[in-house]
């Protein structure tokens, strides 16, 4: 069967890049930032650009795409291939900061603009849902912890993967849970080996 583009799914990367719709309560303003193509194989469903990310344009510019390009076992250019990977945040734009590191992704950018994004995306296999709201919005399921979907990530395998955020910050529960980069990081590298 041949594969056929989305019909719209440029002029909606085009509405999402101009997208000005949480603006007034973004400490820097708007700057979404995604990266989309119909082909795409495998989905990065983050949280939301950090400061660094925003400046850059770029996402995952940072320590914590470094800590999720090695999970995945897959370099730079790999990473930034859209027609192998797409990176869709549950907010596109920087939120600002808390008092313990950056503010959840604004309310307003999933509902406006995941379901349209999503069905642009007609070939994915596997959707990375990193952190908790990423794992709310994907697996649709009761309130549970991050860390007891993570630990229960082969009730969702191999389509989906509940994983922690990549963060340094989360340095403390990589120690706590040391399961997870024996058990979970090679099926994921496997996992990606395979789709790409």
């Amino acid at each position: 069967m041949k594969w056929e583009e989305p019909p719209h799914w440029q002029q909606i990367l085009r509405d999402v890049r101009a997208c000005t719709l949480c603006e007034p309560e973004l400490p820097l303003g708007a700057r979404p930032v995604v990266q989309l193509h119909p082909k795409a194989r495998i989905l990065v469903a983050g949280q939301a650009p950090g400061k660094r990310v925003h400046a850059s344009g770029k996402p995952f510019d940072d320590p914590s795409g470094d800590r999720l390009r090695q999970w995945m076992g897959i370099d730079k250019d790999t990473f930034y291939n859209a027609e192998e990977l797409a990176i869709i945040p549950m907010g596109f734009c920087y939120p600002g900061t808390g008092k313990s590191g950056d503010l959840p992704p604004r309310p307003e950018c999933a509902p406006t603009w995941r379901e349209q994004i999503l069905q642009q995306l007609p070939n994915l296999e596997l959707i990375l849902a990193i952190g908790q709201y990423a794992q709310q919005w994907h697996l649709q399921e009761p309130k549970r912890s991050l860390t007891e979907r993570v630990r229960d990530w082969r009730s969702y395998w191999p389509q989906l993967l509940p994983l922690p955020h990549p963060s340094p910050r989360n340095n403390i529960w990589m120690k706590r849970n040391p399961w997870f980069e024996t058990e979970v990081i090679p099926e994921l590298r496997q996992r990606v080996k395979e789709l790409l």
